[in-house]
């Protein structure tokens, strides 16, 4: 049995309920969404998100994924690759609006289910029309017609199991208004920061493309970086120069907001100075500032040599940390995962439940994983969406397990704040 769609997400002035003659209806977008973090497993590569809630009215602050009942629920999904579905798509002229999501229930049923997408509708509503919320089952894909929308969600009515996403026309989306996330990876090598820069679809597939591509200069010291996003939408397909006045080189100058089944471009940029803070903004073809960030110095290494370096070299960490607990931990992720035992992560796990910093259904979710780096990884995720605080505890408990690890990966032992 296909969904009952009724789409709910645009972006328009939220001044409540508008009617429209074609019976779609823009709805407000509300506040109501309690945001939860999601249990997360890994399944023979794939990540998987479980969420448990009574109830009410919920979002995922992972995927962005909403959802209302009005009973205890159990719900797990996971991303789905949309490359066995590309041709297909462009058969059917249609391309990705959002990600694909592969819904599962495991107890109780959905009132509602609200998938993210990454158009914004408030400089063009009519292209509301061309939205359609794609169904993928066991026998094939059908197409629905779309609703409701409010500002970034399209919602669907008692759904059940299966994968599903928005679609958009492929014409009609040429040179469509999108909102837009940007992510930096930055490593220090010596004197000098190298970086790279990605322009890419908020709820697209993008995101697990660039991280995949970046997956290998991660293992050598590259940190990510999630900035603010553009303060507004941007017209997909245009092109934005990337500035920064302290640069020695950006390679190449300009960078093109790419469609969503296409890995997103990426500018390298390099700074000669490591004590400085990274001024960065992107201008359009009308010379407008379209967005604009600032990394500080505290928030990566500003001595000589970066601890990926040194680290990698298999030597003891020459260099100091600073920063908040959780810039350090988030800068030590990879070797925290080469580095850490097996003893050591089952009694942190257990320390991190003693203190709070997780609960037990948390803990129940990681003790199952087998594979001692993906538990590692699992472990400090989990705590880095958290926050600072428990970021703080977590290098404690690290600190008192394994004082030999953290004398390596050179982060401070201190007193949560």
């Amino acid at each position: 049995m296909l969904f009952s769609p009724a789409l709910d997400s645009i972006c328009v002035q939220e001044t409540g309920p508008i009617c429209i003659t074609d019976m779609l209806v823009l709805v407000q977008d509300s506040t109501h969404w309690l945001q939860i973090e999601p249990l997360t497993s890994t399944v023979q590569g794939v990540t998987m998100f479980r969420h448990r809630t009574p109830k009410g009215s919920y979002e995922c602050t992972v995927s962005g994924l909403r959802w209302l009942c009005e009973r205890d629920v159990i719900l797990k999904y996971h991303l789905r690759n949309w490359e066995p579905y590309s041709q297909l798509l462009k058969d059917m002229r249609y391309t990705q609006g959002g990600p694909l999501l592969d819904i599962t229930m495991e107890l109780g049923e959905l009132e509602e289910v609200h998938l993210p997408h990454f158009v914004c509708l408030g400089t063009n509503p009519s292209l509301r029309n061309e939205m359609k919320i794609l169904h993928v089952e066991e026998h094939g894909v059908s197409l629905e017609e779309v609703h409701e929308v409010t500002r970034f969600h399209a919602k669907i009515l008692h759904p059940k199991s299966s994968s599903v996403s928005v679609v958009l026309n492929k014409i009609a989306c040429w040179n469509v208004d999108v909102h837009c996330d940007v992510i930096l990876y930055l490593a220090v090598k010596r004197s000098t920061v190298i970086s790279r820069l990605y322009l890419l679809l908020r709820n697209s597939s993008q995101k697990e493309a660039v991280q995949d591509r970046e997956k290998n200069q991660v293992s050598q010291g590259y940190s990510e970086f999630l900035l603010s996003s553009p303060n507004g939408s941007l017209k997909l397909n245009n092109w934005f120069a990337l500035k920064n006045p302290l640069s020695t080189s950006i390679n190449p100058e300009k960078i093109q907001l790419l469609p969503a089944d296409t890995t997103p471009s990426c500018c390298k940029m390099i700074m000669g100075n490591t004590g400085v803070d990274i001024e960065m903004e992107l201008i359009g073809d009308d010379e407008r500032t379209v967005w604009k960030s600032v990394v500080s110095k505290d928030q990566y290494i500003t001595d000589t040599h970066s601890t990926s370096a040194v680290l990698g070299a298999g030597r003891p960490a020459e260099i100091s940390l600073t920063g908040s607990a959780e810039q350090q931990l988030r800068s030590v992720r990879t070797e925290f995962v080469k580095r850490v035992s097996r003893p050591v992560l089952d009694g942190l796990l257990e320390r991190l439940l003693q203190h709070t910093v997780i609960n037990q259904e948390e803990m129940e979710s990681v003790k199952v994983i087998a594979e001692r780096a993906e538990k590692a990884r699992d472990i400090i995720d989990m705590v880095l969406r958290k926050g600072n605080e428990s970021c703080s505890r977590m290098i404690n408990l690290l600190g008192e397990l394994d004082a030999c690890l953290c004398s390596q990966l050179q982060i401070n032992v201190r007193v949560p704040t």
